[in-house]
């Protein structure tokens, strides 16, 4: 296997532990306004691809989106339900 390939594995392991909450974006709180939900209760991004950088909640406050593992020592409204922090907890 090359390193590439490998990589792309790990990323794909990685977000696979997301459950789609949608708790670390604002879901139970003030939702960023690309935040959306499906016909099945799960959130997505609708940019997910190039969601990284300021951002606007429905609420008007602007934040700075990032990598889950940027923010993962922080506390969100029901960050209980993140998988994330329940696997890496520091």
């Amino acid at each position: 296997m090359n390193y590439h390939r490998y990589l792309e594995e790990k990323e794909n392991e990685y977000e696979a532990l997301c459950r789609r909450c949608g708790a670390c974006c604002g879901a139970y709180d003030d939702p960023c306004i690309h935040l959306r939900r499906d016909n099945n209760g799960r959130y997505f991004c609708e940019i997910y691809h190039s969601r990284f950088g300021i951002r606007v909640t429905k609420g008007g406050e602007t934040f700075r989106c990032v990598p889950i593992r940027e923010i993962i020592n922080e506390h969100w409204p029901k960050d209980y339900l993140c998988p994330y922090k329940k696997q890496y907890r520091w």
